[in-house]
């Protein structure tokens, strides 16, 4: 559960959020013991670097948190994110430095307070944060709990989240917001999406494609599609022991898709959203599809498997096609991938592949607006004869080593080719350690971005 923020006014401790170039000034204006206490303690305004300053009688009078350089292109904007993990509990309130988003500062905070706890004792008592002074107290902690509830589907592991518990999550999310759920499983779904249901047909835990709608019939369609495998084993093509240690992340790109939905709903965006996610977990018995399997598709193209490892594509093809018939005018899909865009980008720069320019700059720009990044790789036509097949329409994974993430998504293209403004993200959906505002976990990447990108598309409601 993610935190709230304070009534402004709100009795609390200042927390100076110290630049270089403000740091005289500053220093200047503190009272002769506090000024004494910092140098004492070798304070500097260097990034993360903080001072508490004791009053005459002991307590605790104020903070000084260093941010270097905030023009510095290496500015982590999310720098007070840190905070939460180096106060003591108690209440405390902001002083932004000059060139520093109040707003921002605010989210960073939230987001830094992230803790998943469910197996275990609550630690002690976080510090809290008064609402800064014209902020909008209530879209920062709307937009905190929406990353919170993503991280924490992507944190519980996979005995305790399956197809299941992922509808569940839809469902409530619907139920909150007013939002219409509807679920295919069982014979319709192996009839209506062949490729979701040959997935997740080897576990107990039964596949599903699971569909929200909301909002006014005639506005806008923007549809999102996330990838909901809940564990991953590659199937036949089984994994080694090390390659599963994370796959309770392969949904990230459904907890992702989640998070968007949540804050384009909670800020009542003036559209028609939809959000699909087929659930399946690629496990292996008797009931295993297998490599050189050919299976026909929901849009009529048939494919041959060349590896069962290579899952997320599939059940995804089926997803897009059910998009596509409702002609949105923007396709967003997320999904853990590939392995091939973290080694292009790592694990912290998702990357994202799309046909229209326009919307591939709003992108960028929306990503560098809300610190949420991404980098764009190239839909290069030529690499689709690497997914030629000699007996179908085309093979699930390339011919050969080279592009994965390319290859991946032309290989979505072609369950999408009418949709002009299709989006897809390749993201990893994990903070390998922690950095400020992103504890080491689960993490929705992209979806403020989406959130953002909508909002600024289509306007306020």
């Amino acid at each position: 559960m993610s935190q709230a923020l304070l009534a402004p006014g709100a009795d609390a401790i200042p927390v100076h959020l110290v630049s270089e170039t403000g740091w005289d000034t500053l220093q200047n204006a503190l009272a002769p013991i506090e000024r004494g206490f910092a140098s004492a303690s070798g304070f500097a305004p260097k990034a993360g670097r903080l001072a508490l300053l004791p009053a005459e009688d002991g307590s605790l009078a104020r903070v000084l948190f260093g941010l270097g350089d905030p023009s510095a292109v290496t500015f982590d904007r999310f720098l007070t994110g840190k905070l939460p993990g180096l106060l003591p509990a108690g209440d405390y309130r902001l002083l932004p430095a000059e060139g520093t988003d109040p707003a921002e500062a605010a989210l960073a905070w939230l987001l830094g307070s992230y803790k998943f706890e469910r197996y275990r004792k609550p630690g002690p008592a976080r510090p809290r944060l008064v609402a800064p002074d014209g902020v909008d107290a209530t879209r920062i902690e709307r937009i905190a709990a929406a990353v919170a509830a993503g991280r924490d589907l992507i944190n519980t592991p996979s005995n305790d989240l399956g197809p299941a518990e992922i509808e569940a999550a839809i469902r409530g999310l619907g139920e909150r917001f007013n939002a219409t759920v509807s679920v295919v499983t069982g014979e319709a779904l192996r009839t209506e999406f062949p490729l979701v249901h040959a997935v997740g047909a080897a576990s107990p835990r039964v596949p599903r494609l699971i569909d929200l709608t909301w909002g006014p019939e005639g506005a806008p369609r923007v549809t999102l599609v996330g990838k909901g495998v809940v564990f991953d084993t590659g199937g036949l093509d089984i994994k080694p022991s090390a390659g599963m240690l994370l796959m309770k992340k392969d949904m990230g790109g459904a907890a992702a898709a989640l998070a968007a939905a949540e804050m384009i709903m909670g800020d009542d965006l003036p559209i028609r959203l939809r959000l699909i996610v087929p659930s399946v977990e690629n496990a292996i018995s008797g009931e295993a599809f297998r490599p050189g399997d050919v299976i026909r598709s929901r849009a009529g193209l048939t494919v041959e498997i060349g590896n069962t490892d290579a899952e997320g594509r599939l059940i995804l093809a089926d997803a897009l096609a059910l998009a596509e018939a409702d002609e949105p005018e923007l396709l967003i899909d997320f999904a853990t991938l590939t392995g091939a865009a973290r080694v292009a980008l790592g694990p912290d720069l998702p990357a994202f592949f799309t046909g229209d320019e326009g919307l591939a700059r709003a992108v960028a720009e929306a990503g560098a607006k809300v610190h949420d990044p991404v980098w764009r790789l190239p839909l290069h036509p030529p690499y689709a004869s690497l997914l030629d097949s000699k007996i179908a329409d085309l093979n699930n994974v390339s011919g050969g080593p080279f592009a994965g993430a390319i290859t991946a998504a032309l290989f979505l293209r072609r369950f999408a080719p009418k949709t002009g403004a299709h989006l897809h993200f390749d993201l990893y959906g994990w903070n390998p350690s922690s950095k400020p505002g992103r504890p080491e976990g689960g993490e929705v990447q992209t979806a403020r971005l989406v959130h953002a990108l909508v909002a600024d598309r289509y306007g306020a409601a």
